[in-house]
């Protein structure tokens, strides 16, 4: 697989994301579906926003895991949420977890009405390889 990436500025670093990102010669796509605060059982998180969200960025991982893929393989990211100002202070932990990964992703955030149930954020991935 090759990737190009496309940054004609240089503020979204700081942000954690690129403007673009070009993919050829790929031997596979994975698209996922929303990965959010559910445990293993189906039952929604009552927690907070930083609990939800670290249980979400893991229920992603192990979706890619179980299709062989890796964090650093996603090539677009949409965070969904229904509180932008209740996500913020916790913006750092899903930064970390892109640079820990040297994810080198696209990312559109939006806040939405309501999520399922009592869900605060939701994570949705494209991955390649």
């Amino acid at each position: 697989m090759e990737k190009r990436i496309i940054n004609p500025w240089k503020w979204q670093d700081e942000r954690s994301y690129v403007q673009a990102v070009e993919v050829k010669n790929v031997t596979g796509t994975l698209y996922v579906a929303g990965q959010a605060a559910v445990y293993p059982d189906g039952t929604s998180s009552n927690d907070d926003m930083e609990t939800q969200l670290k249980l979400a960025i893991n229920n992603l991982e192990t979706v890619l895991a179980q299709a062989g893929y890796e964090p650093k393989n996603i090539v677009r990211l949409t965070i969904y949420t229904t509180n932008t100002a209740e996500l913020w202070p916790n913006f750092p932990i899903l930064q970390e977890w892109i640079a820990k990964h040297g994810l080198q992703q696209v990312v559109t955030l939006m806040e939405v009405v309501s999520l399922f149930e009592t869900l605060k954020v939701e994570l949705e991935a494209t991955a390649v390889k």
